[in-house]
This record gives C-alpha cells, sequence and structure tokens, in this order.
C-alpha cells in the first residue's frame, strides 16, 4: 500500500496530549497542506488561525465548552490550535472549509503530530466574545467558524479503529 493510503487509514483522533509544542518546521508543513486543500472553483474561501499562547487556548476552549453547557476542556489540553474560519461570502465556504481541516489533520499524522477536529467553532465566532477575537487576529468579523484543529504530540496510543460499518457503498 502507498504512503498516503497508509496515512488515510491509520489516522486517528487524538485526545491526549503531551504540553511539549509542534515544532515549527512541522507546524509549517501541516500549514501547507492546509493551504493546498482543493476548494470550490479555487476561491480558497478559508483561512486558519494558529494559536499556540495557552491563555487564548484557554478562553477559546471556555466559549467552546459554553456551547455545550460544560466545564470541561474540549480541547484536551492541547498545545496548538488551528482554527480554520472561511468568508460566507463563498458559496461553498463550509465545505472549502472543512477541505482544509481533512488536510490539516492528515498532514499532522503524516508528520507524528496528533490532531482532533473539535466543532462548535460556527457558534463561538458568531458570538460577540468570538468576534472580539477576530478583531483581534484581524479577521473580518463576517467570517464563520467551520472547526479548531487541535495538534500535539500523543500522551497516550490512540485507540484502535472501529470496525467499518457495513453497506456504506452502492456500487451500480
Amino acid at each position: 500500500m502507498n504512503e498516503s493510503m497508509q496515512t488515510l487509514l491509520e489516522r486517528r483522533s487524538c485526545r491526549s496530549y503531551l504540553t511539549k509544542q509542534v515544532e515549527e518546521e512541522t507546524l509549517q508543513q501541516i500549514l501547507q497542506a492546509g493551504l493546498y486543500a482543493p476548494s470550490a472553483r479555487n476561491w480558497q474561501s478559508a483561512v486558519m488561525v494558529v494559536c499556540r499562547d495557552p491563555e487564548e487556548i484557554a478562553l477559546m476552549s471556555r466559549l467552546n465548552a459554553a456551547v455545550m453547557g460544560a466545564d470541561t476542556d474540549p480541547f484536551y489540553g492541547a498545545p496548538c490550535v488551528v482554527v480554520v474560519l472561511a468568508d460566507p461570502q463563498y458559496p461553498c465556504w463550509l465545505q472549502d472549509g472543512s477541505l482544509v481541516m481533512g488536510n490539516l489533520m492528515n498532514a499532522a499524522h503524516a508528520c507524528g503530530v496528533g490532531s482532533c477536529w473539535i466543532n462548535r467553532a460556527m457558534e463561538v465566532f458568531d458570538s460577540e466574545e468570538g468576534k472580539k477575537l477576530l478583531r483581534k487576529w484581524g479577521v473580518p468579523e463576517s467570517f464563520r467558524g467551520v472547526g479548531n484543529c487541535i495538534l500535539g504530540y500523543e500522551a497516550a496510543e490512540p485507540n484502535a479503529p472501529a470496525p467499518r460499518k457495513e453497506n456504506r457503498v452502492y456500487m451500480r
């Protein structure tokens, strides 16, 4: 099996991280994969904001948990969060951002870095607190959250893959 296929089949979500930050060169490779994600009509409507500041991550974690009505850390202690946002003026903004998220997670695995898609970015960045962060980052307030890609080195082995459900491919 070729290496790309192996990466796609082996990647798992990581929910336990070491405090060690992802090395800059490795992070840049992961981000480059995000930049090269396909997009509708090559509009490239999605942007990424890289957060490595523990206080900023803690704030985003609290905002995210509040959407769920929880007081846990939905970012699982990851030392790096890549917030993927997109311009809703483009008809396929959500799909474009989702492709960026997929590329980030697959690239992270290929580089030996754990990752997980954390939802509720849309709700967080539609809120006034989220819009404050967008202003701070210089991102237009009209942009919508797609997802949070948490990154870091795995503190524990990921779970074995769940068996694949049957009858999910229809051949004609």
